[in-house]
C-alpha cells in the first residue's frame, strides 16, 4: 500500500475517540472496527438499522456512501478507510468534513480475503462545500 506519510505521527495515547455507527448485522463493519482498535484507537460502536440519518447529519455525498460511519476527531470517516489515512488527517487538520471510501473494495480494512488480493482504491477528502478530492491511493 502507499499513502503519504503523515507529518508528524499521533501516540495512541492522543488519539481521540472513534464513534462508529454500523449495522448490527455486518460483519465487514466489526472488522474495521478492530482495525481501529488494533491502531490504538478507543472505539464506541453505535449499532443502527437506518445510518442514513448519520450520514446525511455528518455530511456524507451523496453516491460516497459505504457500509458504516464513523466520527473522529471531529471528521467523519465514511467506509474502510486504512488507519494510516485517518491519522494523517487528524495531523495534519485540513479544514474539510472527512474522508471517503466508496463501496467496499476488496483488500482495504475489514475487507480482506485469504487470497491477499487488493482492488487499488482511493480514500477521498470531502471538502467544506462537498466536492471531493483524492487523498489517498493504495495498491496503485
Amino acid at each position: 500500500m502507499r499513502a503519504e506519510a503523515p507529518a508528524a505521527v499521533i501516540a495512541a495515547a492522543e488519539l481521540p475517540l472513534a464513534v462508529v455507527h454500523k449495522s448490527p448485522t455486518c460483519g465487514c463493519c466489526g472488522l474495521w472496527v478492530e482495525h481501529l482498535q488494533k491502531a490504538g484507537f478507543r472505539v464506541e460502536v453505535r449499532n443502527a438499522d437506518d445510518l442514513n440519518p448519520v450520514k446525511e447529519r455528518a455530511g456524507v455525498p451523496y453516491g460516497k456512501g459505504s457500509c458504516h460511519t464513523a466520527e473522529i476527531g471531529g471528521y467523519f470517516v465514511e467506509g474502510h478507510v486504512p488507519v494510516e489515512d485517518i491519522k494523517r488527517l487528524l495531523a495534519e487538520k485540513p479544514d474539510a468534513k472527512g474522508l471517503v471510501l466508496p463501496g467496499m473494495p476488496l483488500g482495504s480494512p475489514g475487507m480482506e480475503v485469504p487470497s491477499g488480493e487488493v482492488q487499488p482504491y482511493t480514500v477521498e477528502l470531502v471538502q467544506r462545500d462537498g466536492t471531493t478530492v483524492a487523498y489517498a491511493e493504495h495498491d496503485r
